[in-house]
């Protein structure tokens, strides 16, 4: 493996800070209004939305370490890009789209995100500002 030029070291950490703002947004909502975030969950005909809402703020709070240190971060970028696709489906799927078509474009939203942490997931955190934690075989 040839070593990284300086625009793709500074385009692998603008990537890691972008997810990890992106979780972070989302985080921070959830820990400004748990209420709220349940609330939400609850009208998706989910069952126990407060424990919910609290799994998906440890969850992002984990992603977001993840993305900023590099540590373990092929499996959080699986994990993220899962957790992505499964939101888009589960709160802007088809069942949403009849009453408001803008939440078809909230649904396909969630692709290029999901596509961005796979392609995070197979090339690694870059070698800079990285800790070198992940699954055996890659770091």
């Amino acid at each position: 493996m040839e070593p990284q030029s300086a625009w793709q070291t500074a385009a692998i950490l603008i990537a890691r800070l972008i997810f990890a703002a992106m979780f972070a947004m989302g985080v921070a909502f959830k820990f400004m209004d748990m209420g709220a975030t349940a609330g939400y969950i609850a009208a998706a005909g989910f069952p126990f939305p407060l424990f919910l809402a609290w799994c998906a703020a440890i969850l992002e709070t984990l992603l977001v370490i993840a993305f900023l240190t590099g540590a373990f971060l092929t499996p959080a970028a699986l994990i993220g890009a899962a957790y992505v696709v499964f939101l888009g489906f589960a709160f802007h799927g088809p069942s949403h789209w009849a009453s408001n078509q803008a939440e078809f474009g909230a649904f396909m939203s969630h692709f290029p995100f999901a596509a961005g942490l796979l392609f995070a997931a197979v090339h690694g955190p870059g070698g800079v500002l990285a800790v070198r934690q992940g699954w055996p075989g890659k770091a």
